[in-house]
């Protein structure tokens, strides 16, 4: 298998690295001009490299639903600024200042700092300052007679964060203040004359144009015939988003340009490539475009240059879920620890370049949407990034090590899945599969994931050719729905009340990963054993938790049981 690694030194890094510059020159929100734009823009330097891109295009609109996931506006910034402290912050020194989908307006007066609940007795005709829960507190702001929203985030330092507050067309009868974002330590400073007892006032100004709608676009290409191996990358996110995303999209037009160069007819797998807004590009493609049985796998790039310069930071492989179990993540694992080689051991071995661990799933890309939808996805991804959705992720700061390490463990994964001799294939798989239920084995039972992996390997035999694992004849309990992103204004939309529980219930972003696992072992197993593969597959889970949360989603109509 390593001379697939050989192989992939085709990859070029310096490509990614001027694609990224490229695109992180566009403010690529969702719903606005520039993101149509940056997907132009990455059309044409496929067609410069003779790979033909078919362009899909949607609509932002504010009311129409990509499945479970409700359009935001189509909107645009025009200027923004806030002025506090003696200090002036506008939209010409980062787009990022006024907060995705605020409304238009200005205000001027006193700040408050809401942090309890009793805070928001002191809001009415004031400027709320808010540290968390953006979304929410911003309703509560218009509720409760605020005149604008300052918003800050934690561990940004001088950077000013992205917080996008996704309004929908509805949203606009309640939502009119205008929002703003501050860098953390001028909030730290406010907070600080605010708990001394001083007056601290402030001025924002927001001016932005709302449209009827805007184009939601959804580039797909395909490099010989399938079924196909899908690599997708989201092009959205603020300027610059040099890590999110644009590293991934780059990333993606430079393995399709080598794929194009090696493609042949003797490869079992053609490739495909997708560029999409996040979430709602691929439910919209999910949704209308896709034909899911013609993918053998998916490898989601998100985030993946950031781990050298980025302190504490990791290339994470993100493994497909038990229940979508695949040897793709055993294969590029494999080549991503490979890759990441560099000089020896005392024993002559070789030692890591960057910081890597394989994981189990983990939700948070557009993995997630092909696994709901039965195709096993993988993730690798450089976490955590310091810079994350601020106005520092800046193209001077990605990591060319780490474009190189996923980029060819991606590359060599896709070439070996594409040519391998089906030996090598079965003796990767068994070792593979041995080597993941041994993980479990060391820490908790594995009865109902060898079951699972069973299942999984017989699916990748009949893609690759090969003989390992065996189908078994599912025995689901429930039916889900409405699939896709689980989300919260899916469940508002139907019912209030229960919106308001499910929010409180889901408050841990494990417990959002443990219920969607649970929806998809859900669909294959009867409650009790399903339930046993999420603890074999996670450890400790909220049992009781995700059993009320599954009561709301079949009083909402999301799931039904069997």
């Amino acid at each position: 298998m390593k001379r697939f690694l050989k192989e992939a030194e085709v990859f070029d890094s310096s490509n990614v690295l001027h694609h990224i510059a490229e695109i992180s020159q566009f403010h690529r929100i969702q719903g606005s001009k520039e993101l149509p734009e940056a997907v132009r823009f990455i059309g044409e330097e496929l067609r410069l490299w003779g790979v033909n891109a078919r362009l899909y295009e949607e609509f932002y609109d504010g009311k129409r639903w990509f499945l479970t996931l409700k359009s935001p506006i189509a909107w645009d910034l025009i200027h923004g600024k806030v002025e506090v402290l003696n200090e002036t912050l506008t939209t010409s020194r980062s787009p990022l200042v006024v907060m995705a989908h605020s409304p238009a307006g200005s205000a001027g007066g006193e700040v408050v700092h809401v942090t309890k609940e009793t805070d928001w007795e002191n809001a009415a005709g004031k400027i709320v300052l808010v540290g968390r829960d953006w979304g929410e507190a911003y309703r509560r702001a218009n509720e409760a007679g605020a005149t604008g929203f300052i918003a800050y985030r934690g561990g940004t330092g001088d950077a000013i964060p992205y917080i996008g507050l996704f309004l929908s067309r509805d949203d606009l009868e309640w939502a009119k203040i205008p929002a703003v974002a501050v860098p953390e330590n001028l909030a730290a400073r406010i907070i600080e004359k605010l708990n001394s007892g001083e007056r601290v006032t402030a001025n924002i100004e927001v001016e932005v144009q709302i449209n009827e709608r805007q184009v939601l676009p959804i580039l797909y290409a395909e490099i010989g015939r399938e079924p196909f191996i899908l690599f997708t990358a989201h092009v959205c996110h603020p300027k610059p988003g040099a890590n999110d995303n644009a590293s991934g999209s780059a990333m993606l037009i430079e393995l399709a340009r080598v794929l194009q160069g090696v493609y042949d007819d003797s490869f079992r797998f053609g490739f495909a490539f997708l560029w999409i807004p996040e979430y709602y590009g691929t439910q919209a493609f999910v949704e209308k475009y896709a034909q899911l049985e013609r993918y053998y796998a998916v490898i989601n790039l998100d985030m993946v240059a950031g781990s050298e310069d980025r302190a504490g930071s990791t290339i994470m492989l993100v493994r497909t879920p038990l229940s979508r179990f695949s040897i793709v993540s055993g294969l590029l694992e494999y080549f991503l620890e490979l890759a990441n080689g560099s000089g020896n051991d005392l024993a002559g071995n070789p030692l890591p370049r960057l910081k890597f661990r394989a994981y189990p799933y983990e939700m948070g890309s557009d993995h997630d949407v092909f696994n709901f939808f039965g195709v096993p996805a993988v993730m690798p991804i450089t976490w955590p990034d310091r810079f994350y959705h601020s106005s520092e992720d800046t193209v001077e700061k990605v990591s060319k090590t780490s474009i190189e390490v996923i980029g060819r463990a991606v590359l060599a994964t896709a070439l070996a899945l594409a040519k391998a001799e089906q030996e090598e294939l079965e003796r990767f798989a068994r070792g593979y599969a041995m080597k993941y239920l041994g993980e479990l084995s060391m820490e908790r039972g594995s009865e109902r994931a060898e079951r699972l992996v069973m299942m999984g390997l017989a699916r990748d035999s009949r893609f690759l050719g090969i003989e390992r694992g065996y189908p078994f004849e599912g025995r689901p309990w429930i039916r889900w729905v409405k699939k896709g992103r689980v989300s919260g204004e899916l469940v508002r939309s139907i019912d209030e009340e229960a919106y308001r529980e499910f929010k409180a219930l889901t408050r841990d972003r494990r417990t959002l990963v443990h219920l969607h696992e649970l929806l998809m072992l859900g669909e294959l197993l009867p409650e009790e054993e399903a339930m046993e593969a999420l603890r074999e597959e996670f450890g400790e889970v909220e049992e009781e938790k995700l059993k009320k949360i599954l009561s709301l989603l079949e009083k909402t109509g999301v799931v039904e049981r069997l």
